[in-house]
């Protein structure tokens, strides 16, 4: 199946079940990012930017959000 055929079928969908795939899509792809996030700080991508932060938090920089 490809995304032309996908797209085909929700427009086929009841109102709820569309409402259904989008609940489901945003939930798959914020464990998408999450994963994505969890591979770059383990494998050290983030670690200059972290530091960078801790760098600021330490020097008083920091304002409540």
């Amino acid at each position: 199946m490809n995304v032309h055929e996908i797209e085909t079928a929700i427009m086929n969908l009841p109102v709820v079940e569309v409402n259904e795939l989008v609940t489901w899509l945003d939930e798959y792809y914020a464990s998408l990012w999450d994963e994505q996030i969890e591979n770059d700080v383990n494998a050290g991508r983030l670690d200059a930017l972290l530091a960078k932060v801790d760098a600021e938090y330490d020097a008083g920089l920091a304002a409540p959000l």
